[in-house]
């Protein structure tokens, strides 16, 4: 592993692929206060998806995290790769240092009952919610090198699973792999949690979809990645150490 090219803490952030995005916010966020940032995309995740690629997205979003101060290492991977996580880190390590804070806003994300669901599609969403998240904490807890007390893993869940089967079984495997590493990793001084930030509109919306999430949402608004990302902004925080083990709901009280 390299020396680190500054004194700012590294986050790694992955699932950065469009700069409208919940985990370009969070990035964002984290290097206004003071962290370098390693992200991670998938250029043919978001060619399968009705929203297309974003050309020009990566260095847009390498640009922004650089004006804000950090150094920003961008990785392409695809998380169904077992091998993935192992190169990201190395990557990762390589050009800014060890990481500190772990934030996982990657997904699968598709559409399905539990009529009409395929095996494979099933098999994906498994692959990368669930098994890449714990195969990246495994990763992170090998090599976590910090001052005890610093370290952080945070990932992103939903509890859509009506008409959503794959994606929201596997985000429910999500939330038990993260929550047990606030117990698992206790000996390196880390802390662990899952936030939920229910939906936020981030293009994938129709206008039906829309208009019925502001109506069940006492504030009456849509939430925004800017939201999601001040909470996650605050857990990565010193401030936010003692909250550990916990599945937040950062929603404005949408039921």
């Amino acid at each position: 592993m390299t020396q680190p090219t500054s004194d700012r803490p590294v986050a790694l952030v992955t699932g950065v692929g469009r700069t409208v995005g919940i985990g370009a916010g969070i990035a964002r966020q984290l290097a206004a206060s003071g962290w370098d940032i390693a992200f991670t995309y998938w250029t043919a995740y978001d060619e399968r998806m009705t929203w297309g690629v974003q050309s020009g997205a990566t260095d847009e979003i390498t640009k922004e995290l650089t004006g804000l101060g950090a150094t920003a290492v961008p990785i392409e991977a695809d998380l169904v790769d077992p091998a993935a996580p192992e190169r990201i880190f190395t990557a990762a390590e390589e050009r800014l240092g060890g990481v500190t804070a772990l934030v996982m806003c990657h997904t699968e994300s598709v559409n399905s009952g539990i009529l009409d669901t395929t095996l494979e599609s099933f098999d994906r969403h498994f692959a990368v919610n669930a098994r890449a998240t714990w195969l990246l904490i495994r990763e992170y807890g090998l090599r976590f090198k910090a001052t005890p007390g610093t370290g952080r893993i945070i990932a992103l869940t939903s509890d859509h699973t009506v008409g959503n089967l794959p994606y929201g079984a596997s985000k429910g495997a999500l939330d038990r792999i993260t929550l047990a590493a606030a117990e698992e990793l206790a000996h390196l001084g880390v802390s662990s949690n899952v936030v939920n930030p229910g939906p936020i509109d981030t293009g994938w919306m129709t206008d039906d979809i829309r208009a019925s999430g502001i109506r069940q949402t006492p504030l009456g608004r849509l939430g925004t990645p800017q939201d999601t990302a001040n909470l996650v902004d605050f857990l990565c925080s010193p401030r936010g150490q003692w909250i550990n083990g916990q599945l937040l709901l950062s929603n404005g009280g949408f039921a």
